[in-house]
C-alpha cells in the first residue's frame, strides 16, 4: 500500500523513530535491577523451603526415635504411676496393740513325782536300827525325826546329838550295805529327796539320818 492510498490522516506513530531507537517497543527501558531480583526472589524461596523440608525431615526422626525408646506400657497396665507422698509432717496413726502376742510367762518347775510311802514301807525292814542324830539343826528336831519313824511301824529308833561334825549342809540318810530299801522309806517318811542319800559304812546301826534343818514328815 503507498502513502496516497493510506485512508487515515498521519499521526505520532507516522513519525519516524530517531536513529538507533527501538521499533515497536512502546513500554519504557527497563533498569537491570529490574530484571534480575525476580530470579533472586525465586532462588529466595526456593533455599528457604530447602532449609525447612531438611528441619521437618531432622525433626520427625527424632520423635521417633525418642517414641522407639521408651517401652510401651503392658496391656492392661492402666495405673498410672503416683508422685511420692511427703508424710514428714504426717500424725502417725495410734498403734493398737491390744492383740499384741504377750511373751509366754516362764515355766515352773516340774514337782517331784509323789511318793507313794506306803509301798516303801512294805518294803523296808521296820526291825532295823536306825539312829536319828542333830548336826547343829533345830534343836529337838531329832526327837521329831524318831516319833515320825515310830508311828510308821519302825520298832529299833534312837535319837542323839551328832558327834563332832560331819561337814553336811543339808539332811542326809546313809546307809550299810543291803539297807537301801529300809533306807528309801527312812527318808521318805522324813521328807528327805531320795538324792540326799548315800551307801557308807557307818560305825553303828544300819541307818543314819544326819539332821541339819527342819524335816518335814510325811503325814
Amino acid at each position: 500500500m503507498s502513502k496516497s492510498d493510506y485512508p487515515y490522516a498521519p499521526d505520532e506513530f507516522d513519525v519516524p523513530a530517531p536513529e538507533g531507537a527501538p521499533v515497536g517497543v512502546f513500554r519504557a527501558p527497563r533498569s537491570g535491577w529490574s530484571k534480575t531480583w525476580p530470579f533472586l526472589l525465586v532462588a529466595v524461596i526456593f533455599a528457604g523451603l530447602g532449609v525447612g523440608g531438611v528441619a521437618l525431615v531432622s525433626g520427625m526422626g527424632k520423635s521417633g526415635q525418642v517414641q522407639a525408646e521408651q517401652p510401651a506400657a503392658p496391656a492392661g497396665d492402666t495405673a498410672a504411676e503416683e508422685p511420692p507422698v511427703d508424710d514428714a509432717g504426717a500424725e502417725e496413726p495410734p498403734v493398737d496393740d491390744t492383740g499384741a502376742e504377750e511373751p509366754p510367762a516362764p515355766e515352773e518347775p516340774a514337782a517331784p513325782p509323789a511318793v507313794d510311802v506306803a509301798t516303801l514301807l512294805a518294803a523296808a525292814d521296820k526291825g532295823a536300827h536306825i539312829r536319828v542324830l542333830n548336826d547343829k539343826g533345830p534343836e529337838g528336831e531329832s526327837r521329831v525325826g524318831k516319833a515320825a519313824l515310830d508311828a510308821k511301824g519302825f520298832t529299833k529308833v534312837e535319837f542323839a546329838p551328832y558327834p563332832g561334825d560331819s561337814g553336811l549342809a543339808a539332811n542326809t540318810v546313809w546307809y550299810t550295805a543291803n539297807r537301801k530299801e529300809t533306807a528309801t522309806a527312812v527318808a521318805a517318811v522324813l521328807g528327805i529327796p531320795a538324792e540326799q542319800m548315800t551307801e557308807t559304812p557307818v560305825r553303828e546301826g544300819d541307818v543314819v539320818v544326819v539332821v541339819k534343818t527342819k524335816l518335814t514328815p510325811a503325814p
